[in-house]
């Protein structure tokens, strides 16, 4: 049985008659659960080695630009030679192409021969051009004077290179097909150029296929998953300006000035709050209709610079786009209806509101100090998604084994050389995936301990105010918050990592759950009767369920701990048997505050995702070589982000409110159920008999008066 907390933490002087600065939470505290911080240390040790493979593997480069067939990574200046500005990949022989969009066919388009280029070629109007490999051997032209001629040395060959070059062996190879610069490749579009098809063909050219397959072989490689999805983290790197804007200091700005609103005009906040994340709810989705094409004329287009308009590509990101457009459509009409749902129970919210404002006017340090984790979880992040970049773009770039027919001219060797003329690619060996992984359950990790420390020293700083009410001011200590962070520091570090792990290790089972029930379902073995789809639903209903206890147990250990300075465990055991013995006088109430508190959430994180749509909507991330495929990631990080940044902060107010309500428990079960340490206005909000009526009751006690 748990002895009188008041004798632990409140207005009890010690028994040596020292009353001391320090003395609001005042027992024999110990360091606890250190075996869990030892692990986390260990955990963060082999997070910076795991990182630093990355940044010795990885290329950043590979996830925007191709690879030549020297196995160079286009806009490379440290490759031979020097690739830097050369940023557009470009395949010299158009019948490559074509066979390795043949079905049966083995020829891959990663073997056919590429090469880097500024711009991509088209044919001339009057005359037949040509592009050249890079100048080596007796074509003594430096790289600045081969781009300056467009590639083109012809007019230099031998009659033996142009004899080669006439039966698509290269040096030199003819510009047929127009191509247009799609995410970086030259694709081809199969409507070559009659002028320059007749003069080649005048100068005894072999054939050349003019198939549609040409377009489509190109495309399909352009638009594959594994190229999509390095697409999309390239998105995020060329953003990173968005991502320090709006997903670091607008948050920042926004959540400080929603806890100062909270602290001066409360009885409004609630309805600001509810009102304003409509708006934003309705006004992203907006957005999402704009990039996807369905309204306006705004849809973003694989295409990059100027094209011919009657060019039409499209791709996965698109797609992509319109999907969440219409997820975004879903969940803003639900999130709409349950804001008006929940309307009549507002007043409950600003009730609790109001304490938790007064807490925050006793202790105002406590509106500071989420500054201090942010900054910490800011200098993670940076070094995070560097490191990420680097190990997604690791691997070895090895040459391709094959045994076809892909000889070409060597300019050194001076003929024609069949042998070691396959392609390159990047290898991913096994444990660069698990790498990742481990990168991103590490980051995980790290978020939640964080905001589990900010919130352990929210939850003692609001506990020695609550428990030491009604004392002398001497009694309370100063800084109430820097002696809850010592205490942190010294006794509950291994708690917090416990605590935290919990949390990412059940998240980390629900993804990877949710990622098999996403291959059944593709794979279309799904139950197909009643009984085995009621499992496989309620299986997934229970796990979130799941899920949403433990953070919400988490939470309350958090607060004991920082009370009583127990173990996780046991602090998670107090305060499950407080809530459970109080369900009735907090439950309503308690669930309320926490809906506007998880509203003003996303009302911050709404603001900085539809920043980021207005800043990826300027012409620097419209053109060039910082054009971003989609804004759909870099708007989903900053979302995220925006909505880190904000539990930072709202966990003032947060954990403000849960700390007093189970202080305010234990104080009841102390004192015969009356609490002699609460202020004056959570008494009148938790024990005022007509609102205790109408939380247990509900709206039918008005039926009965009728």
């Amino acid at each position: 049985m748990r002895g009188p907390m008041g004798a632990v933490i409140g207005r009890y002087p010690p028994s040596d008659g020292s009353a001391q600065m320090g003395s609001i939470i005042r027992h024999n505290r110990k360091c606890r659960d250190l075996v869990f911080l030892v692990i986390f240390i260990a955990f963060w040790v082999a997070m910076i080695v795991n990182s630093s493979f990355g940044f010795n593997q990885g290329n950043p480069l590979r996830l925007t630009y191709g690879l030549d067939y020297k196995g160079n990574v286009c806009g490379d200046k440290h490759a031979k030679p020097g690739l830097h500005e050369l940023e557009l990949k470009y395949w010299l022989n158009p019948n490559q192409v074509y066979l390795s969009g043949l079905k049966d066919n083995q020829f891959k388009l990663a073997n056919a021969r590429s090469i880097c280029l500024m711009d991509c070629p088209t044919p001339s109007v009057d005359s037949l051009s040509w592009v050249c490999d890079y100048p080596d051997g007796d074509i003594r032209l430096k790289m600045g004077d081969w781009i300056d001629r467009n590639y083109d040395y012809y007019e230099f060959l031998t009659p033996e290179m142009r004899n080669t070059s006439l039966q698509l062996q290269g040096p030199c190879y003819p510009v047929i097909f127009p191509s247009v610069n799609v995410y970086w490749t030259c694709q081809f579009i199969a409507r070559p150029s009659n002028v320059s098809l007749r003069h080649w063909q005048q100068m005894g050219g072999v054939n050349i296929n003019e198939d549609i397959i040409i377009d489509k072989s190109i495309h399909k490689a352009i638009n594959s998953r594994a190229s999509v999805f390095k697409r999309y983290m390239a998105d995020i790197g060329k953003a990173w300006p968005v991502l320090i804007v709006c997903g670091g200091i607008l948050p920042l700005f926004l959540s400080v000035i929603w806890l100062l609103l909270i602290r001066h005009f409360v009885a409004a906040m609630p309805w600001i709050t509810v009102g304003l994340f409509n708006i934003l709810m309705i006004a992203v989705t907006m957005f999402y209709y704009l990039k996807a094409g369905w309204i306006g004329n705004d849809g973003i287009s694989p295409i990059i610079g100027e094209h011919d308009p009657y060019i039409r590509i499209t791709g996965r990101e698109l797609h992509h786009l319109r999907v969440v457009a219409v997820i975004m459509t879903f969940i803003m009409v639900v999130a709409v209806l349950s804001s008006i749902a929940i309307v009549r129970r507002i007043l409950m919210a600003t009730s609790v509101l109001k304490v938790a404002a007064k807490v925050i006017g006793e202790a105002q340090a406590l509106i500071i100090f989420p500054v201090i984790p942010y900054t910490i979880l800011a200098i993670f992040y940076m070094f995070w998604f560097s490191a990420a970049f680097h190990l997604l773009s690791s691997g070895q770039v090895v040459q391709n084994d094959c045994n076809l027919n892909c000889c070409a001219y060597d300019l050194v060797s001076k003929r024609v050389n069949c042998d070691h003329c396959c392609g390159y690619s990047i290898h991913y060996t096994p444990h660069i995936g698990v790498s990742i992984l481990f990168h991103l359950f590490g980051g995980y990790w790290a978020t939640q301990f964080f905001i589990a420390c900010s919130s352990t020293v929210i939850a003692g700083s609001v506990a020695s105010y609550y428990w030491a009410r009604g004392e002398t001011s001497p009694e309370i200590p100063f800084l109430p918050v820097f002696a809850s962070m010592r205490r942190l520091a010294r006794y509950n570090l291994g708690s917090v990592a416990l605590g935290s792990l919990i949390v990412s290790f059940v998240e980390s089972i629900r993804f990877m759950l949710e990622s098999i029930r996403r291959r059944i379902k593709v794979g279309g073995t799904t139950p197909n009767n009643w009984f085995g789809r009621a499992v496989y639903h309620t299986s997934r209903f229970c796990l979130m369920c799941i899920e949403w206890t433990i953070r919400s147990a988490n939470r309350n250990a958090y607060i004991m701990i920082a009370i009583t300075g127990k173990s996780f465990c046991n602090a998670s055991a107090i305060a499950t048997d407080l809530i459970l013995n109080n369900i009735l006088r907090i439950g309503r109430v308690n669930v309320i505050g926490d809906v506007i508190l998880f509203l003003g959430k996303l009302c911050v994180s709404l603001s900085t995702a539809l920043f980021a749509f207005l800043m990826l909507d300027t012409h620097k991330y419209k053109s060039a070589h910082n054009k971003i495929t989609s804004p759909l990631f870099p708007v989903l990080v900053c979302w995220g982000l925006g909505y880190v940044v904000a539990t930072l902060f709202f966990g003032v107010v947060e954990m403000s409110i849960d700390t007093i309500i189970l202080s305010y428990c234990q104080d009841s079960e102390e004192h015969q159920g009356t609490a002699q340490y609460a202020p004056p206005l959570l008494i009148e909000t938790l024990n005022d008999q007509n609102e205790m009526q109408r939380l247990t009751q509900g709206p039918q006690s008005n039926s009965l008066d009728v």
